[in-house]
Parts: C-alpha cells; structure tokens; sequence
C-alpha cells in the first residue's frame, strides 16, 4: 500500500526520478506515518485570481473551500501538514493559509493511484483532477490533464470551459532546508485565472 508521496512519484516517474535534484528526493523519502504527520511552514509571497477566478472562487467555496481562493494577497503565513491514514492508501495535505486581514483559510486535499496508474487529486465534493508529473532542470512539476466529478466509484469528465483552467504546479529546490512552490491555473479562453507562489520549510523536532 502507498502512503507517501515519494513512493507513489517515484513509480509514476519511473527512472526520471534520478533526475531530481538530491534534495527533493530526499523531501520526499520522508513518509509520514498515521498520527506522525509531516509539517511544513512558509510564507506565500504572491496569492492572485482574476475577475474571472474570483466568480469561481465565491461560487465554489461552499463546496471545496480554499480550493480556489478569490482574494488577492501577499506575505503572509502557510502552514501544511501531510499525512496517512491508517489502512488507506491516500496522501492527505491539509493547508492553513493564515491571509492578511481575513478569518484563516483550511483546505485538505488528498492524493491517490487510480488502479490504471494515473495520480488523483481529490479536492472535496467527489470532484478532483488527474496529474501528469515531469522532470525538468531537477525540479518537479505537475500539470493537470482534465477534471472530473467522481459519483458512485464512477468519474465523469467536466468539459475544460467549465473549469478554472490547466493547473501547473511547480516545486522548485533552493537547498536542502527550503524549497519554493508555485502553482499557475490558466484557462483557454479567460487567461490565468489564478497564481500561488511561496517559500517553504520543512519543521522537524
């Protein structure tokens, strides 16, 4: 059973894992073990939507809270915890993004392997995305490839206009304590609709 990001990433990525850079690998051999999560703390330095992507915002906050924010902030403190449950094979990551001004916000996502070997991110309501992972200048990038509203066991494609756009996250080391986090979302039609950018580290006892 997988319950580490590490180990689900490094079967997805097959032999490309070699090509990250020393210290994300190393992040990511960590597996957090149930009731012994693994806490990272940083700062966001940039926290945008559009006019668009604020609609999208206030419309779905009711059903997956902190998915999709529609504010516009900076510098201010993130904390995120990843875990395990016992007997599931999910990565939890819970985010508490602690804005400028405004009530803290928490969202919790969860990955998973779908049985045909595609990384699942479920965001809360049955509704998530699949994940294509790459390798690229020893970084780790991620870019979604179609959302989905999952019913039943069953997954039903969400046509990409009706979605916030592609998602592409990228983690990017800045040495072994630190590493940066940016995540872009761009529709076809309304342009970047939203952007995260931060610095993190990892707590340790």
């Amino acid at each position: 059973m997988i319950a580490s990001e590490g180990e689900l990433f490094k079967k997805i990525l097959g032999p490309a894992w070699r090509g990250l850079h020393p210290d994300i690998q190393a992040r990511f051999d960590h597996n957090p073990m149930p009731g012994k999560p693994l806490r990272y703390t940083g700062r966001m330095t940039e926290l945008t939507c559009s006019g668009v992507g604020r609609v999208l915002g206030y419309l779905t906050m009711p059903l997956i809270q902190g998915a999709l924010m529609p504010f516009n902030d900076a510098d201010f403190p993130v904390d995120i915890e990843v875990y395990s449950k016992q007997g599931s094979a999910a990565i939890f990551k819970q985010r508490i993004y602690r804005l400028n001004g405004r009530k803290p916000v928490q969202f919790t996502s969860y990955m998973l392997e779908s049985a045909r070997g595609e990384v699942l991110e479920y965001v809360g309501m049955g509704m998530g995305m699949k994940l294509v992972l790459a390798v690229r200048d020893g970084n780790l990038h991620f870019e979604s490839d179609g959302y989905f509203w999952q019913v039943l066991g069953v997954r039903i494609p969400i046509p990409a206009w009706f979605t916030p756009g592609k998602t592409y996250l990228c983690h990017r080391n800045n040495d072994s304590a630190q590493f940066d986090i940016r995540i872009e979302i761009r529709h076809a039609l309304f342009g970047t609709t939203f952007t995260q950018a931060g610095v993190f580290r990892e707590v340790r006892a």
